[in-house]
Formats: C-alpha cells, structure tokens, sequence
C-alpha cells in the first residue's frame, strides 16, 4: 500500500483545507517535516500568520517535526515576545 507524497500540497482529496504544512512555508526560518498537516478551513497556507513575535534578527527558528498534526488557530509565540531582561519594565 502506498501513502501520501510528502510533496503533494493537499493529501486529502475534497479536503483543501488540509495540507502538508512544509509545501506552504515561505519563511527559511520556518521548518517543517514530511508528513506534518495543517488543518484550516480558510487554508492551510495562513499557518504562518500563527506564528507571532518571530524575529529572525534575534536568531530565532522554528523547527516542528515529522508527522505532527496542527490544528486551526493555533499558535507559536516566538522569542521576540519577551521584553529585555537588563532593564526596567512594569
């Protein structure tokens, strides 16, 4: 028996809403392993917009593996959300 294309953006035929996240990632500071989906009724290509305070500045990457299932609205808040430990802050 054969399985899915890692490749193929939509693995799930008359489901667009689900996709194999790696095909839809713009970011190079994004990666993403075969075989993990993106489940989104408006599509799986807004994944990267769950994915806040990303500051490539600070070196940051987001790495998630194989075979991992990631639902609607979820999201990955990334370094750049925390504020300056060398200072005042209230």
């Amino acid at each position: 028996m054969k399985g899915p294309e890692p490749n193929d953006k939509a693995p799930v035929n008359g489901f667009p809403q689900i996709g194999f996240l790696k095909n839809f990632i713009k970011s190079e500071h994004i990666i993403v392993g075969d075989y993990t989906y993106y489940n989104d009724p408006e599509g799986p290509e807004r994944f990267e917009d769950n994915v806040i305070f990303h500051a490539p500045v600070m070196g940051d990457k987001l790495i998630i593996g194989k075979f991992c299932a990631i639902a609607k609205d979820v999201q990955f808040v990334m370094n750049g959300a925390n504020h300056i430990t060398k200072g005042f802050s209230t």
